[in-house]
């Protein structure tokens, strides 16, 4: 699986100067915002929203507050915002999971991640490290790929669950490395790490935001990054594609709207984000939790769904993910 030129294109958004396309039309809130987040407080999700609309308080004139509606691996919420009054006043903060991946995971979600949204901009690309427990005998990427050819099932890799980011970034390595792991499931990537750390199980393939503190502080030993560059928040760590030539995994967060909500909403509110994460102190704290700040028109992240959407339906398929 390639990366698409759009996603490259897009990451690199933040770094471009504003221009007439990102300039908020004429609409002004006048009472506060809810973003809603389908997961528990102090997950990445929920921390990259929290920034997020710390940050939009102050250009939208308003307080955006951030309410948790949890259950369903997000659907919860996003339900509850395909079905809210399409007025400017509520949004979601997505993710790849709730909508792209979800979309094929659960088939009677009793909405559709296009149909019922109106996309508004993407707002950041998130890569995971791959992390292991110091007593691990792989200092490498390179390392762990000739350990699983030569011993296939005998690491045992810890996920948030079938269909998460651990997962599937996991199945597309063990697909272009020609490796095979032995899966070992949890519920959420916080207990998987726990055990890790622990010495219970071998390896995860961890969003960087949820594993860096213990790298850092030498609990786990990193091997690469998935992203296609190094991360600048986990110096030092090489891009897993330098031992698997091709190898890029990317999850993503944006928000979206309800369907139907007026164009010039969209539009202003679109801009405001972008406008955000150009500020040097919103992007700094994004770039220290692993974050990659984008920010995007909504005709830009609208193009970028359905294509994340493709990579969606295929990483379901050579995973074997199901809903559980």
């Amino acid at each position: 699986m390639q990366r698409r030129p759009i996603l490259a294109t897009l990451a690199g958004l933040p770094l471009l100067p504003a221009t007439s396309r990102a300039q908020p039309a004429a609409w002004t809130p006048t009472r506060p915002i809810r973003l809603v987040v389908g997961f528990a407080p102090g997950g990445s999700t929920d921390t990259a929203a929290r920034i997020l609309a710390e940050a939009l308080g102050g250009p939208l004139g308003q307080p955006v507050v951030v309410e948790n509606r949890v259950g369903a691996a997000g659907n919860i919420g996003s339900e509850f915002v395909a079905r809210s009054a399409p007025d400017g006043y509520t949004y979601v903060a997505a993710s790849v999971g709730t909508h792209a991946t979800n979309q094929f995971l659960y088939p009677e979600m009793g909405f559709h991640v296009v149909r019922d949204f109106a996309p508004v901009s993407l707002t950041l690309l998130n890569a995971c490290v791959v992390v292991v427990h110091p007593a691990t005998p792989c200092r490498s990427v390179a390392e762990l790929v000739a350990f699983a050819r030569a011993n296939p099932g005998a690491i045992n890799i810890g996920t948030a669950g079938p269909g998460s980011s651990q997962h599937f970034g996991a199945a597309l390595f063990e697909q272009q490395a020609g490796v095979k792991f032995t899966h070992v499931p949890y519920r959420g990537g916080a207990p998987a790490i726990a055990d890790l750390v622990g010495g219970r199980i071998d390896l995860v393939f961890s969003p960087i935001v949820e594993a860096m503190a213990f790298v850092q502080s030498g609990q786990l030993r990193a091997l690469g990054v998935t992203r296609q560059d190094p991360s600048p928040s986990l110096p030092g760590v090489p891009p897993v594609g330098k031992a698997v030539p091709g190898y890029v995994f990317n999850t993503w967060q944006g928000v979206f709207a309800p369907a139907r909500t007026p164009a010039p909403i969209v539009a202003a509110m679109a801009g405001a984000i972008a406008g955000v994460l150009r500020q040097p102190a919103t992007r700094a704290r994004l770039e220290a939790l692993g974050y990659q700040p984008v920010g995007s028109t909504p005709e830009e992240f609208a193009t970028f769904q359905l294509a994340e959407l493709e990579k969606a339906g295929e990483l379901v398929r050579i995973s074997g993910a199901t809903a559980q």
